[in-house]
């Protein structure tokens, strides 16, 4: 076989492995049918093990607010958060998933934090009680994060059975899940209505009258 038919044989093979990816198209609104965005959504493989890939996530600190202020991530994530603010801020999380802290800076992380396991982190700030994040840490690398229209979209997932799970941070009862079957090349569509109130924005006060 000459390479350029070697090379056309083997595009062929690949083009025909991506197109065996299945995908699952997720709404979320909330009791009163509004979209509802930083809802955390994640497929889990009912035949359980998945690939660990060990990634890297930034959370920041702009405006004295946590950016983003819901991180989905895989367990095994490294996070490092920079501050991006004039000021000083000292991160931390008292949740079981992962208790730590970063004390007083400003700019680069000074430290890395590992989520090694599954769960829902609280992030703050010590020295500024409104801010608050949130980290959601899941078993399957097969996650995303509803967008301001209430939807996002899960691509390349094998085929198979999968329980498709939701989570919001305001939300009045336990999270939800659902289960799906993926054909090889389908796109599964499915929806969640999580009850939850509006977010509201917290008081900041003027930053010329911060001390940090």
């Amino acid at each position: 076989m000459t390479m350029s038919r070697l090379a056309l044989a083997l595009g062929l093979a690949l083009a025909a492995n991506a197109t065996r990816a299945a995908s699952i198209e997720v709404q979320v609104r909330d009791a009163a049918g509004n979209p509802l965005g930083d809802s955390a959504i994640y497929a889990v493989p009912a035949s359980g093990g998945t690939e660990a890939r060990n990634g890297r996530a930034a959370i920041e600190q702009v405006d004295r607010e946590f950016v983003p202020y819901v991180t989905v991530i895989q367990v095994g994530t490294t996070v490092t958060f920079p501050n991006r603010d004039p000021i000083l801020h000292h991160v931390y999380s008292f949740s079981p998933a992962k208790p730590f802290e970063i004390k007083l800076y400003t700019g680069k992380s000074p430290s890395e934090v590992v989520f090694d396991k599954s769960g829902v982190v609280t992030l703050g700030c010590n020295i500024h009680d409104w801010m608050v994040g949130y980290v959601v840490i899941v078993p399957t690398p097969h996650f995303g994060k509803t967008d301001a229209t209430g939807n996002v979209r899960l691509r390349d997932l094998p085929a198979g059975a999968y329980e498709v799970r939701a989570w919001h941070p305001q939300q009045r009862a336990a999270a939800q899940a659902q289960s799906l079957v993926l054909d090889a090349t389908g796109t599964a569509r499915t929806s969640f209505e999580i009850d939850s109130p509006a977010r509201k924005p917290r008081f900041k006060p003027p930053l010329d009258r911060l001390k940090y």
